[in-house]
């Protein structure tokens, strides 16, 4: 069963910085390609970031291009998402995904509040 746990959310001030896990079991985390949403309150759920099973690839959204780095601990079967120079508009409940494709498999969530 595949089954893909977040944590790391919380609360911090504007400019600050946060690294997010996701904790994933059930699968072969190695080869899979995995992704970070967020959805903002009221809003729909935004693509965040990719990284690429096999090849050291990664892919940002605009929005957080140059303040955000995903990365993995294949041995540790975890995702993170290293958030820094964070803005209230980055307030969101953030998920990883498995795969490049749908939200199959995905987490129930961590909560991130950018507030002074």
């Amino acid at each position: 069963e595949v089954q893909l746990v977040e944590s790391g959310g919380g609360l911090v001030q504007p400019g600050g910085s946060l690294r997010l896990s996701c904790a994933a079991s059930g699968f072969t985390f190695s080869s899979s390609s995995m992704r970070w949403f967020r959805q903002a309150p009221g809003k729909g759920l935004e693509w965040v970031s990719t990284i690429y099973g096999g090849i050291p690839s990664t892919t940002y959204a605009d929005s957080v291009k140059g303040r955000f780095t995903i990365s993995r601990d294949n041995a540790k079967n975890t995702l993170y998402l290293q958030m820094n120079s964070l803005k209230p508009e980055d307030t969101a409940m953030y998920y990883c995904v498995k795969g490049l494709g749908g939200m199959d498999y995905r987490g129930k969530g961590t909560l991130v509040t950018v507030s002074s």
